[in-house]
């Protein structure tokens, strides 16, 4: 089931982010984690990939701008796949430039991103249309 990712627009009261010194919350906001939230994640159309979720209720889907920072983060900077989870779950840099200010939220396997992948492969197999471009 598709579902819209707004829950980063609006941060928790308590996160583990705010909780660092001002200038380094400060240091973290306009580092390259910053530019990328906001100039990569806030500008992903996750609506263009809604067809490749079913209209039936089932679990949400991992939001659609985490799914193609994670592949942007991951291409950029050469990680492998692990390398690429890794960095997701102890990175603070790389949670934050994908909208997560808090060390409990954002829980995904990797098997998670095979499948997004394949998704993507069979759906422009299927119809010709590049969702990505």
């Amino acid at each position: 089931m598709f579902r819209r990712n707004e829950g980063h627009r609006q941060g928790a009261m308590f996160s583990s982010i705010y909780e660092l010194p001002e200038k380094q919350l400060k240091r973290l906001e306009e580092s390259w984690a910053g530019t990328f939230y906001h100039e990569f994640f806030l500008r992903v159309e996750e609506d263009f990939f809604a067809v490749l979720y079913s209209d039936e209720p089932s679990r949400p889907n991992i939001p659609i701008n985490v799914l193609m920072g994670l592949e942007t983060l991951k291409s950029g900077f050469g990680w492998s796949d692990e390398e690429l989870y890794d960095a997701f779950c102890y990175n603070m840099q790389v949670r934050y430039a994908l909208g997560y200010r808090d060390l409990k939220e954002g829980h995904f396997e990797l098997r998670t991103l095979y499948n997004f992948r394949s998704r993507i492969t069979q759906y422009m197999q299927r119809t010709g249309i590049n969702l990505i471009q």
